[in-house]
């Protein structure tokens, strides 16, 4: 598995908040993942794509 191939910014990431339950992000590969409500982000050409409707659920979760 490749690692991310853009990686957000660090002071990015701690101004960044999931959109759905205002959650704190960290990157996973190519995904913003929210520790609170587990929903993934994807991140295009190194732009985090932060709407609840691109969003991915849980990991596991169906």
């Amino acid at each position: 598995m490749d690692g991310p191939g853009h990686p957000v910014d660090s002071a990015l990431l701690e101004l960044l908040a999931c959109p759905a339950c205002h959650g704190r992000l960290r990157q996973e590969q190519d995904r913003l993942v929210c520790a609170s409500c587990g929903r993934r982000y994807p991140i295009r050409d190194g732009i985090p794509v932060l709407l609840v409707e691109e969003a991915e659920g849980p990991e596991g979760a169906m």
